[in-house]
């Protein structure tokens, strides 16, 4: 068992992790080798992974997210990418050439793409370890505090990515 400190803040408490059998934790090992997968191939930016925290609340990180539904036998949940401004603006101009400067439908569908490519590679990493997802379509969400509702009563885990100065946020909540 292994126990992550999270931050500080009031909002946010520790995560302990038991290894054996953990359907999170074996998304979470998946997602974020899809992540760093997609950042070095397709994106072109380095990044780096945060301090796991356990979510508290429903209130998005982001200008702009997107969340996807996982099914398998035994288990389900959802993946949510929420991007903030800075954050956009950089991967924006890596990955399309250009500069996005706002949060509009443009960020919100490239916020869904990114997840879709996300969660498509982490279910191709799974099917590979003899794990059978589906995956559903993307739900875009976009506005300053908007909020991001996982269906599901498992523990909603916020990893915070760095993205040069800045960062995103990757939220997974699987029972």
């Amino acid at each position: 068992m292994k126990h992550f400190e999270g931050r500080t803040a009031s909002n946010r408490a520790p995560i302990t992790v038991d290894y054996e059998g953990r359907m999170d934790i074996i998304m979470t090992h998946a997602v974020l080798e899809s992540l760093f997968t997609i950042f070095s191939t397709m994106v072109g930016l380095k990044i780096s992974p945060g301090v796991p925290e356990t979510k508290l609340d429903t209130r998005a990180r982001g200008v702009v997210s997107s969340l996807i539904g996982m099914e398998a036998a035994g288990a389900q949940g959802s993946v949510a990418l929420s991007l903030p401004l800075p954050s956009i603006r950089e991967i924006s101009r890596s990955l399309m050439g250009h500069e996005l400067t706002a949060a509009d439908r443009e960020a919100a569908d490239m916020a869904g793409e990114l997840n879709n490519m996300l969660v498509g590679g982490a279910k191709r990493i799974l099917s590979e370890r003899g794990f059978d997802f589906d995956m559903q379509r993307p739900t875009l969400l976009m506005g300053e505090g908007h909020e991001i509702v996982h269906h599901y009563a498992g523990q909603t885990v916020l990893l915070p990515i760095q993205l040069g100065q800045d960062e995103f946020f990757v939220e997974l909540n699987f029972e």
